[in-house]
Parts: C-alpha cells; structure tokens; sequence
C-alpha cells in the first residue's frame, strides 16, 4: 500500500498539491494527521528527488511515496520502480529521504549516528536502515522472491556535503544500501540510469501493489534449516503423532482447495510450542508460506531470539495475532497461532490506525489469513478479560462459516517436561475442574512443597540454582508495581514482612541489571525480580517459587477470591469483569504461574489459614526435604 502513486513527469509542478493529498491520505489511512515535519519533508525532499530523476531522464519512473511495509505499519518515504537497462526486467529502488545537513557517528559506533534536531538519542544510520527495508520487502513480497537481485536501497540526504557526514561515509555501500549526499548529486543521477532506463515502470509497480504478501521461498529455505536444526525442538510420541496430523490436514487443505482450522489442546509442558516450531521448520522446507504467531510479546521476542539467533531473517517469521488486520485472505498456507487462548476480541489498540478500528473480531482476521490456521493452546490459561481463544469460541466460529475443524487433544497423552499428575492435581486444587482438591501423592519427577516465608522461598530457588538448575520467583499481581527511579535501580514494590523484591521490568531495555520484560523467564539476571503472569506465561523453567497473593486465600476449605486485594488494571473495571469473570481469571492467573516449573514448586502464601490448607494436602517429602 502506498499513500500516492505518480511519475516524476506528473508531479512536476504539483508539489504543493502533493503534500495536501498526502495529508488528506495519511488521515484517511492512520486516523492521524502528519505532524508539520512530515509535511516539511515532503514539500523539500520529494522534490529533490523527482529533480534528478528528470536530470536523469527518468520522468516515467514509478514514485510510490510512503509506500507501507507488508505486515508492519513501517513506510519506506519513496520506492522507484521502472525497468533496468541492462537485464530489461523490473528494477526496484527503495529511499530513504534525510533532510539531515550535519550528522555524527554515536560514541565511535559506525550503526548509530546523532542528529543535532534529535538530541542525544541515537538513530540507526540510514544504509542500515534501508538495507533492513529492502531485506523485509524481499521477504514478504512474493512477486520478488525470485528478484531479489532487482531490489535495491539508497539513502539520499539531499542537504549535506561530505565533509558535515564524514562519520556517516565511512560505512560502505553495495546493491542492498548506499548513501548519496547533495555534494554527490551528479554521482547519484549516474546511479538512477544505472538502474533504470527510460520506459514506463508502470506495469512492475502495478505487480508489486498487488503482490500476495507472504514470506519468500528463500525465507522459508532459512527458517527450515535454522528452527529444525536445533535440538530443543525435538518430537516425541504424541506430539509426533499431533505434528504429523496437521501436515496431513495442509495437505489436504492443498489437494480439496478448502479451508481447515485445526486446533491442539494441552496443559504446560505437553509440547504446544515445541510442536509449533517444527511445523514451522517443516512447512517451510517444503516451500509453504506459512508464519508463526502469538499473543505475548515476551513469548515472541524470546522465540525470535532463540530460533533466530543465527540468522536474523528468521526473527521476520514470528509475528502477533494482530498483525494480519491488513492481511489478503489466504495469503499464507498456514498460520500457526501459539498460545492461542491469547486471541482477544478485537486487534485494535491505542496505536491501531483509525481505518482498522472496525471492530472486526480477532478470530476472523486468523481465521481469513491463511487456508490452515492451526490453534494451539491450553483454556485453562485465559488470564485476561477480552481474551477469547477457547475451543468454544474457535469451533463456533468455524461452524457459522461452514468451516472444518479437526481437534487433537494432549491431556491424555503427557509426555514432556513437567508432571501430568501434577498437572491434574493443581486443576483441582483451584477447581477448574470437576472432582475437588486431592492429596498430592507424590511423582518422582516432581516436588512440591509449602514454605512458610518468602525468605524461605527464595533459599529454596537459590538452592537449586546452586545445582545447576534454573528457578524463577513469580506472585499474583498483589503490590503496586513502580517504575525504576532515575538512577536505574528498581523500587522492591512486593513487600512482605521484612522481605521485598522489585517486579520485573515492564520494558523493552535491560535496566540496573535487570532484563527487558520479555527475557525475564529466559535470562538468568531475571532471578534478581519477581514474575507476573504476563511475563512467566508460555515459559517454563526448572524450579518455580510462587506467591499466591491476598487476592485468593482458603476458607473453611475452599477457596475465595477478593478482588480488592489485587492490583491489576485489567481487572479494575466492575462493568467489564464480574466478580464471577475476575473469579476464573484470577484461579487461571495462579494455574499459570504453578504449571512453570518442570521439575518443581515451591507455594507460599502470606495467608496462614491456606498455607496450612496446602499443607495438608500435600503428603511427601520435597527432594530439598530428604536430602537435609
């Protein structure tokens, strides 16, 4: 999608009208109008460059100004296109306009540069800037998937000279990204005719604008060998089985031209996402579009991080749930939807532009997307109002639309990490399911035991990081929960007794220490905070200390829910959550937070009625216990 389309031929002497119609379209578009910056930039810098085009006798060269990214709401400010002199096929030209007249490197960092209008905040040098560009439109451009070669990126900082961004030049240039000044304004025209001759581009633009939008062969090739290649993703028995199923269901899909959801159902530790990683690693072998999507973004950015970490291409094939509100539909073969008991009622949010405020459910931008959108998740791990990923609401869904469903359960079949007895043992614990509390008998491949301080707790998971093993502190959202003070350390807002923790950080930036939010349950410095369900969910780890907070106690045997006593502003509003809604939120919000560890559980609980309750349900010994 571009905000305007033209050759520099028609905008000559239109320029003025050119930013009025790019105003009214960015409003029309993003709900917003263009701050006068924007309207600065392109009355001076589009301009500029439709004056060297003509130079380069390239007046019938496509302008696709403000041209959007596939799947983000990033916009590269012009993308040329015409046809290349040599090869006689398309050529593509992405630049990025810089009015900048003076420009440093940050602290001798050669990929950050300072810009005196900007302050002390550093910015990514521009090569590097539309090299990315021009690596994401490759990727998820399909009619350039076998053109990579045509596409090329420039950064034109039209204002400059040399000698006032030396610092800059010392970064070289090559196809994928090259930076012209206003001193090279003769070198940068000899580039255009390099790239272009002087026939129409109009009919390449044409193909690039309706181009499906989906990652390339060359991505997929990538992903395959970078996720199946490590061994953390491998299958086992029924998770083979579920695996094995869905490729079949793809398949299927292909051979009838039809629609098929399928949706996999298991508690923690059951191999969801184990199963969703290789899907994604076979699928893309066998040339599939297909990405990989979910809910958190701390799940996300951890599993772009760990199946990513040697190709940064790769991170591109993890994406959000409201990612695809401009998705055509059936772009993707398969849309593999991680932890989907995420999937809320709408994608919209506070950033989200005005022309995708439509109310239009979630479900239905999935379920659009691709011919197989595949639903893994656990209904016993909805711990937000709005959320709405149930088997129910999925199944529903598809029945008013004639679409097929098949279902594959993991519950009966719990193999991986973790204790199944366990599992069912915590479920009715909090009676998410039907039968009571029971007395935990014991597993030797769990422990579970009741401490009766947070001191307590703490040495417990300290203890077994002595050995080796990764532990983790999380509580219910019961405390105030602060930013870090100006200095950078972080407040102890979790305060009981004479013991206290910070939170861990709400951020994306690594602070006094601390890991950025989405790295918490991953990091080992994430030990030094205590986890909220928002960042533990979708992680396990060995040994999970847990604090059942104020908000949920036992009396006479059963357990109560007190609203009052819990801090989350998701839960505050009355008309939008009911007692009986913030009930089975909060029971789901400690399920979460008592299914993380894989080996073990420490419970405590500032109550001492239902510390003593917990304890008498549980009848053995802890392996900490045996071995003092």
């Amino acid at each position: 999608m571009t905000l305007y389309r033209t050759t520099a031929e028609a905008l000559s002497g239109h320029e003025e009208m050119l930013v009025k119609h790019l105003a009214e379209q960015m409003t029309i578009t993003t709900g917003r109008s263009p701050a006068p910056g924007e309207r600065h930039s392109w009355s001076r810098s589009i301009p500029a460059l439709r004056a060297d085009l003509i130079s380069a006798g390239l007046g019938s060269v496509e302008m696709l100004i403000e041209y959007q990214l596939p799947l983000t709401s990033k916009r590269a400010d012009v993308v040329l296109v015409g046809r290349h002199p040599r090869t006689g096929g398309p050529s593509y030209v992405i630049v990025e306009l810089k009015q900048w007249s003076r420009a440093v490197s940050f602290e001798g960092d050669p990929n950050l540069v300072l810009i005196e209008a900007y302050g002390h905040r550093p910015v990514t040098h521009p090569v590097l800037q539309v090299r990315d560009y021009r690596e994401y439109l490759v990727d998820f451009t399909t009619v350039l998937a076998d053109q990579a070669d045509a596409v090329a990126g420039v950064a034109y900082l039209h204002n400059a000279t040399n000698s006032e961004v030396s610092d800059l030049l010392q970064l070289p240039g090559d196809d994928r990204g090259r930076l012209f000044t206003g001193q090279d304004r003769g070198a940068f025209v000899e580039y255009l005719k390099s790239r272009f001759d002087a026939e129409s581009g109009a009919t390449y633009a044409d193909e690039l604008l309706h181009s499906r939008i989906a990652p390339s062969r060359q991505l997929l090739t990538v992903a395959a060998e970078e996720v199946q290649r490590r061994e953390m993703f491998t299958l086992l028995d029924e998770q083979r089985d579920a695996y094995n199923f869905v490729l079949h269901a793809v398949e299927r899909a292909r051979r009838e031209n039809s629609k098929t959801a399928v949706i996999v159902t298991g508690g923690p530790g059951s191999g969801k996402s184990v199963i969703a990683l290789s899907l994604l690693g076979e699928l893309s072998r066998q040339g599939r579009t297909v990405l990989h999507a979910t809910g958190s973004r701390s799940f996300t950015q951890t599993l772009r991080k760990v199946a990513g970490a040697r190709s940064t291409s790769v991170k591109k094939m993890f994406q959000y749930f409201n990612s695809f509100m401009a998705a055509e539909p059936n772009d993707l073969d398969v849309l593999i939807l991680d932890e989907a008991h995420r999937v809320r009622e709408t994608s919209a949010n506070r950033w989200t532009k005005a022309q995708f405020r439509t109310g239009r459910p979630q479900l239905d931008e999935l379920f659009s997307a691709a011919r197989v959108p595949v639903f893994l998740l656990d209904e016993h791990q909805v711990v937000r109002p709005g959320e709405q990923g149930t088997v129910e609401d999925i199944e529903k869904y598809a029945a008013e639309r004639g679409i097929q469903v098949q279902r594959i359960s993991l519950e009966d079949q719990f193999r991986c990490g973790g204790s199944a007895a366990y599992v069912d043992w915590v479920q009715r614990l909090l009676e998410l399911t039907p039968g009571g509390p029971i007395a935990w008998e014991g597993d030797e491949r769990f422990d579970v035991e009741v401490v009766d301080s947070p001191n307590e707790l703490e040495q417990v998971m300290q203890a077994h990081r002595d050995a080796g093993f990764g532990a983790r502190l999380s509580a219910g959202y019961c405390w105030p929960w602060s930013d870090p003070r100006p200095d950078g350390s972080l407040v102890n807002d979790v305060v009981i007794g004479d013991w206290s923790h910070p939170w861990n950080l709400k951020g994306d930036r690594a602070i006094g220490g601390a890991p950025p939010a989405a790295l918490w349950a991953s990091d080992d410095a994430g030990f030094g905070q205590v986890g909220c369900v928002y960042t533990a969910q979708g992680f396990e780890y060995d040994y999970a200390g847990v604090i059942i907070g104020p908000d949920m106690v036992i009396r006479g045997g059963r357990w109560v829910t007190d609203r009052s006593k819990n801090r989350d502003p998701d839960f505050k509003n009355t008309k939008k959550v009911s007692d009986q809604d913030f009930d089975r939120l909060v029971r789901n919000v400690y399920k979460v937070l008592l299914t993380r560890g894989m080996q073990g559980v420490a419970i405590y609980s500032p109550d001492e009625e239902t510390r003593e309750s917990l304890r008498s349900l549980i009848t053995t010994r802890s392996r900490t216990e045996r071995s003092a």
